[in-house]
């Protein structure tokens, strides 16, 4: 039957009209985002103990826009130090960065950084992207970025007390999540210049310190890692 001049405009009508309804949706569905999987914040809870099925506290993460805290006037013991030494692996750690010596090591541990800190820290200095690796056995307790350290790492000895903290990373290492043991040696991440660092000036901050409250695990007793690095 054939249609009147009327019909057929109302049909062509319709029919623009489901075609550009289908053109709109077709273009707003494929430039809505694609959903993305958000970071994990530093939260509080238990930390699992790498050593057996008892859990160690663990408390608030440290803040965004610093490094870890350490008390930069708490003094350690010998006998501390020497328990830091021995529990790792009686007393040898690994230099956490792939490559690099004892002799190339620099002590910056009492150097002054701004805003009247103590660095407390060494820095090792590779190129970037150079492994780092796993001073010592020990839980990744948190992975963490902020805006001094930059990309971070911090692992909790054997002991439930060394804390061993690697900054300015330029990334992490495949497979590396929060409550992983590593082992000693293990790949971590790669140096960077993330945080402070400053650009292009790629190193690893590296530090210890003794934990003095469990619901504080960024915060304690700081040891110099440069003698335990270069025995």
């Amino acid at each position: 039957m054939a249609l009147s001049p009327r019909a057929r405009v109302s049909l062509l009508s319709a029919f623009i009209l489901l075609a550009l309804a289908a053109l709109i949706w077709f273009l707003s569905a494929k430039s809505r985002p694609t959903p993305v999987t958000p970071i994990t914040l530093p939260v509080t809870g238990a930390l699992p103990n790498p050593t057996n099925d008892a859990n160690r506290n663990g408390g608030a993460s440290p803040t965004s826009s610093n490094a870890p805290q350490t008390s930069p006037t708490a003094p350690v013991s010998a006998e501390d130090a020497h328990a830091v030494a021995s529990s790792a692996n009686a007393g040898k750690l690994l230099i956490p960065v792939a490559g690099v010596r004892p002799e190339q090591l620099q002590d910056t541990y009492t150097q002054s950084r701004s805003e009247g800190r103590t660095h407390n820290s060494i820095d090792i200095i590779a190129p970037r992207n150079t492994p780092v690796i796993a001073a010592a056995d020990g839980q990744v307790i948190k992975l963490f970025n902020s805006e001094r350290g930059g990309i971070t790492l911090y692992q909790l000895g054997t002991d439930n007390r060394t804390v061993y903290y690697y900054a300015h990373l330029e990334r992490y290492a495949d497979g590396i999540t929060e409550n992983r043991f590593a082992r000693r040696g293990e790949l971590l991440g790669y140096v960077g210049d993330t945080g402070n660092a400053g650009r292009d000036n790629c190193h690893l901050h590296f530090s210890i310190w003794l934990v003095t409250d469990p619901k504080r695990f960024w915060d304690g007793e700081n040891v110099n890692p440069y003698p335990l690095l270069t025995k």
